[in-house]
């Protein structure tokens, strides 16, 4: 049995009044309640207070007097100080990656291996707090040198989803503190204890550091907070993660300001099966891919696009699959699947339904909404496959829930372009022994999305690689390799070592 209470207590999130601590105990807090159910079984864990006007302009605050100091600590020895994160997150894994599960619900796995994810990223950072290199440039001048350096932006803005309620914000926060900055994070209010426990777990590491609180800050509420910080000249750089309609709104008030945005958003994800496919991988590769997270990650698989040649086989092979899903409570590690994220993903759920069944499509997998005592909560849903067509108004959208949309494809040139006609570029996939078929696929007119796979599924990206996506994806690229540009401004330098002063370009201007 799960002592929620315990995990909790270990990760410093207590009682206070009606709330809990949010780890900045000057707080006055507004007269709003956050209160932060479980989709698991439907029980309240706590109730926190959000933050207030007031409240938010002191963490900005403190974040701008914290960034004075930060700034100036040598980039190796921040490395040294998220190393010593990371070695907190190790000992409090599970905790963590159980309140994970419990309050997103996703599979307990999956909640353990976010928590990884969050403790290879410090891993990642630590390493490149050494690597922060600039380039030298030869000067057209004699006598002088050039160079470029990036110094630190100053405060990043984190507003980060439900899915992956710490992980996505590990990539932020440990790419922008070893280069300089400091972060103010706005979790999503479906899942504010997980965010309030990265808190607690990194406070110690900084109070042994004498590192400035404020390098941490976090900001608790819905829309109105995020607004905050988009509309804040003081925020430089608003990193923003979720819908493509919320990332407009951030884009749009963060660009009329003239500020920074990496914006990470909707995907509407496709992979390829050919007639060379190793069905043996490929068929674990779509389903975990369409059913990891109840569907619920900004990489699941939408769409399933498959050759008329083995159309009927996959479709078989799919139906076999489906039938050995286990759904139910995702902190028992024999289930696959748990429930979605609330009640109102359950209705969309529903409305994506409807509309295919309006639109003529049929299904392969029948939908259905889960009841019974295991299921109390309400949002459990059982994984559907939907045979349609790629025109269809619903598939151009993203179905942020476990339906997958089969397609039939006769050319492979036919099925990229089947891929690439949506609004999304995200991830993407192809299955495939043929490297023709894969060089075709990875090649200017393959796949027009930010992560291409071969015979690998769509989710579940390594933080060595930039992750992100193209259209109304957003553009924006996190974690690895040179990511960690957009945390940092560009400076080039100019030295004249020399006692004349010539200009560029052959110019001549004399004074006596």
């Amino acid at each position: 049995m799960l002592d929620i209470q315990k995990v909790l207590d270990t990760l410093g999130i207590k009682p206070i009044n009606n709330g809990v601590s949010t780890g900045l105990e000057s707080w006055d807090g507004s007269s709003e309640i956050l209160v932060s159910f479980s989709p698991v079984d439907g029980n309240k864990i706590a109730e926190i207070n959000t933050t207030s006007r007031s409240d938010y302009d002191r963490v900005i605050t403190s974040a701008q007097q914290a960034f004075k100091e930060w700034r100036v600590v040598p980039a190796p020895k921040r490395g040294d100080i998220v190393r010593q994160m990371g070695m907190e997150l190790r000992q409090n894994k599970t905790e963590l990656g159980t309140l994970v599960s419990y309050e997103m619900g996703k599979s307990l796995q999956e909640g353990l291996g976010e928590v990884q994810e969050m403790i290879d990223i410090c891993d990642f950072a630590v390493g490149l707090s050494r690597q922060l290199y600039g380039l030298s440039m030869h000067s057209e001048r004699t006598l002088h040198r050039m160079y470029e350096q990036w110094h630190p932006l100053g405060i990043v803005g984190i507003i980060s989803a439900f899915n992956f309620p710490v992980a996505v914000w590990s990539w932020n926060a440990m790419l922008a503190w070893v280069c300089g900055d400091v972060c103010v994070w706005k979790p999503s209010e479906k899942t504010p204890l997980t965010a309030i426990a990265c808190k607690n777990i990194i406070k110690a590491v900084l109070k042994r550091n004498n590192v400035p609180e404020g390098i941490s800050g976090i900001v608790t509420g819905g829309r109105e907070v995020g607004e905050w910080l988009a509309h804040d000249t003081r925020v430089p750089l608003v990193s923003a993660t979720g819908s493509t309609h919320m990332g407009r709104l951030v884009g749009e008030a963060v660009g009329r300001r003239l500020g920074r945005s990496l914006l990470e958003l909707g995907g509407n994800n496709a992979i390829i099966v050919t007639p060379s496919a190793d069905l043996n991988i490929a068929i674990p590769g779509i389903v975990f891919g369409a059913v990891g997270t109840a569907g619920q990650r900004c990489t699941s698989t939408r769409r399933l696009i498959v050759h008329e040649d083995i159309y009927e086989e996959v479709k078989n092979r799919l139906v076999k699959a489906y039938a050995q899903l286990r759904i139910g409570n995702p902190l028992d590690e024999n289930n696959h699947v748990g429930p979605l994220i609330d009640q109102l993903a359950v209705e969309q759920y529903e409305t994506s339904v409807k509309k295919v069944k309006e639109e003529g499509g049929t299904f392969l997998i029948e939908p259905q909404i889960l009841n019974g005592d295991e299921y109390a909560s309400g949002c459990y849903v059982a994984p559907c496959i939907a045979e349609v067509s790629n025109e269809y108004h619903i598939v151009q959208h993203e179905t942020f829930a476990p339906v997958l949309y089969l397609i039939r494809y006769e050319t492979l040139e036919q099925a990229i372009e089947m891929q690439n006609n949506v609004p999304q570029g995200l991830s993407s996939a192809i299955f495939t022994l043929n490297i023709r078929e894969s060089e075709l696929y990875l090649s200017s007119s393959g796949s027009d999305c930010g992560i291409a796979n071969v015979n690998i599924g769509t989710s579940g990206a390594e933080i060595g690689g930039a992750f992100g996506g193209e259209k109304e994806t957003g553009g924006g690229r996190e974690s690895g390799s040179d990511a960690w540009k957009a945390y940092m401004r560009r400076q080039t330098n100019t030295i004249n070592y020399g006692d004349v002063l010539p200009l560029a370009q052959g110019i001549k201007f004399e004074i006596e």
